[in-house]
């Protein structure tokens, strides 16, 4: 996967807008200003791409069990986060069924007034 192809991915869903709140290197997407995944540009530069995404708190354990390259979250609550190494044992399909999930939990998390904004967009 190229980050071109994670951006184009993720930008395309309903509600996404991407920010550099951390720094000039951290690309953050959001829903409804609720992140959903980071990553870092400067491992995509050096052929290291890892994201992380938000999971399910059992399926997160099972899947780092599963993948040589899902890793507790990378300065995240590693309860509710996953970091994982793309291009390794984790195939793009895959990759974007993560971020699916992810994408899923926030959507489904948010509060009554950001959800019936989100169903106007």
């Amino acid at each position: 996967m190229h980050i071109e192809q994670l951006r184009d991915y993720c930008i395309a869903k309903k509600g996404v807008t991407e920010h550099f709140p951390f720094d000039d290197v951290t690309l953050v997407f959001k829903v409804m200003n609720k992140m959903f995944l980071l990553t870092g540009l400067t491992s995509w530069e050096k052929g290291d791409a890892k994201m992380n995404v938000k999971c399910d708190p059992d399926w997160a354990v099972e899947l780092r069990g599963e993948y040589e390259s899902v890793h507790p979250g990378y300065h995240m609550n590693k309860k509710h986060w996953n970091t994982v190494h793309l291009n390794a044992d984790v195939s793009d399909t895959f990759a974007f069924e993560l971020i699916d999930h992810s994408y899923d939990l926030i959507v489904r998390s948010l509060t009554k007034k950001l959800k019936e904004e989100f169903n106007n967009l």
